[in-house]
């Protein structure tokens, strides 16, 4: 059974952000690239299939700053093959990256396709369902925990208000991780540094890109601040008149 794992890095929110002086992206020169957080969980989650029922894991990312790191990760933690795609460049949105990883899976031909649910720099999709739908394949996202049976698999979706629904999917499908069935586990920077003399990181190089798949970006910015807020001081009746006054001129009472 093959398992492939395609992996986002999105900007830490920790870090400053800044825009670039198009006034439309971010500005990449000095920006710290992570791993999206529920990818990770993705990640985790194929190798606990692994463990359990064997299987062949395939992580794949795009070829940013910090994806070296992600990978050989990966690899310490036990994925079986690591892939970086080629080409994309730095500015790219979840429509491209699906065109770009479509041919790739093709010629994977896996059986299931684990990727986080969303990430905090999806704009306008989530990578799992244009995936799915280009490969035509079953999705069913927001999954805490899973199982195989036969060829298919038994799943976990969680719903708002605590509810969580069991639903069995034949393979291939994608899925998308809201949750491992344990937290992703920690990999010592001594494991990492030996995946680096062990394991391999195979290039693709993609073909054509495409960035007009989705909306265009016509603006980005921070949050502008004006000033709404009205402090009100005095005594409690005045302000309890204050406050009475505002609401009526509002039209509130």
């Amino acid at each position: 059974m093959k398992i492939v794992v395609p992996v986002k890095l999105i900007p830490d929110l920790v870090e400053e952000l800044s825009i670039d002086p198009s006034g439309t992206a971010l500005d990449m020169t000095w920006m710290r690239l992570v791993i999206n957080e529920l990818d990770h969980h993705a990640i985790e989650q194929a190798i606990l299939l692994k463990e359990k029922f064997g299987a062949e894991v395939i992580v794949m990312a795009p070829d940013l700053e910090g994806a070296d790191d992600v990978l050989f990760t990966a690899a310490a933690a036990g994925a079986d093959r690591l892939i970086r795609i080629i080409g994309l460049g730095e500015s790219f949105n979840n429509h491209t990256l699906a065109a770009v990883c479509q041919p790739i899976m093709v010629d994977i031909n896996p059986d299931m396709i684990l990727t986080g649910v969303q990430a905090t720099d999806d704009l306008d999709g989530q990578l799992g369902p244009i995936l799915a739908e280009r490969l035509k394949m079953h999705y069913i996202g927001y999954i805490a925990g899973m199982s195989l049976e036969n060829d298919s698999l038994i799943l976990n979706k969680e719903f708002p208000g605590g509810l969580v629904a069991k639903m069995k999917v034949e393979l291939p499908a994608v899925v998308g991780i809201q949750a491992a069935e344990s937290p992703p586990r920690y990999i010592a920077y001594s494991r990492v540094r030996q995946a680096r003399n062990s394991a391999e990181i195979e290039d693709i190089q993609t073909t054509v890109v495409d960035t007009n798949l989705s909306p265009a970006i016509t603006r980005m910015f921070q949050p502008e601040a004006e000033e709404r807020a009205q402090i009100l001081s005095g005594s409690l009746d005045e302000i309890s008149d204050q406050m009475i006054k505002i609401l009526k001129e509002a039209g509130v009472v």
